[in-house]
């Protein structure tokens, strides 16, 4: 098998089949649409052919699109759904959504302020069911947020945390060594993991991203390679990059061994995202 992409969004202008979230309208979807169809051709010339699907925020915490999107291409996708943190029936849900392909649950500050972000209600709840379900929490953060986020992990040392875009360390364009030396730490968590990714965003923001080098190999003398995943974030990579320009600083940049390169480029994210 090929690469896989650990994280993109895919959206459809059929607003009344997948009517969008409550504050959504159309006018905000940029592009207008991305179906899968468009993302498979950006991803296939680079030897991608499974990708890890993020619940888009314009759906809300309906996650239909991404579910259906998953049912009708199989074995291609993976999904990281959004739900409700307050609901009742929040277990029910998320084991739901993982018979219908889903192996993680995005979460974020959101509102909260940020020493409070894990308190909302549910959130244990929602450490404790993929603790037992083999799937994955996956915050959307900055380094803040890393204490409350150690907190649970120090409550829930089984459930596995996927950690969104290296962190989103240097998403102001300076990437400072407490912020590095703080996510770093988090690796004394066995199952935390990081996704290396939406390089766009990060640094410089400007390819070949090579600036990014010195923070991606402190992550892999923190993580190892079995615990980090590429990912492109499409379809912001693709806006006014290459899809190339984020999978060829991993490919080809790293200075990577063979097992290292397929570790990031497939075998963490298949281990987490495509366990079946």
């Amino acid at each position: 098998m090929g690469w896989i992409d650990a994280h993109v969004h895919v959206w459809t202008d059929d607003i009344l089949g997948y009517p969008l979230g409550p504050g959504w309208s159309r006018e905000q979807m940029a592009p207008p649409t991305f179906p899968p169809e468009a993302l498979i051709r950006h991803c296939h010339p680079s030897e991608v052919d499974r990708i890890v699907l993020i619940q888009m925020s314009y759906y809300g915490f309906d996650n239909s699109y991404m579910t259906d999107t998953i049912q009708e291409y199989p074995g291609v996708f993976g999904g990281v759904a959004v739900v409700k943190m307050d609901g009742a029936a929040l277990g029910n849900t998320m084991r739901s959504l993982k018979d219908k392909g889903v192996r993680g649950f995005r979460v974020g500050v959101e509102k909260a302020p940020v020493e409070a972000w894990t308190e909302a209600p549910g959130f244990r709840t929602m450490f404790e069911v993929c603790a037992g379900e083999g799937m994955a929490v996956c915050p959307l953060i900055e380094p803040r947020a890393l204490p409350s986020l150690r907190r649970m992990c120090d409550a829930w040392p089984n459930t596995t945390v996927v950690i969104d875009h290296l962190c989103r360390i240097g998403i102001d364009g300076v990437v400072r060594d407490e912020d590095v030396a703080a996510l770093a730490g988090m690796a004394e968590f066995p199952n935390v993991n990081v996704k290396v990714s939406a390089f766009y965003a990060l640094g410089q923001k400007s390819p070949p991203h090579d600036d990014l080098i010195p923070l991606i190999r402190e992550m892999l003398t923190a993580y190892g390679a079995r615990r980090l995943m590429w990912a492109s974030d499409c379809p912001f990579q693709v806006s006014s990059e290459s899809y190339e320009d984020s999978i060829s600083l991993v490919r080809d940049h790293l200075g990577l061994e063979p097992r290292e390169r397929d570790l990031l480029l497939r075998g963490t994210a298949e281990r987490i995202f495509f366990p079946d």
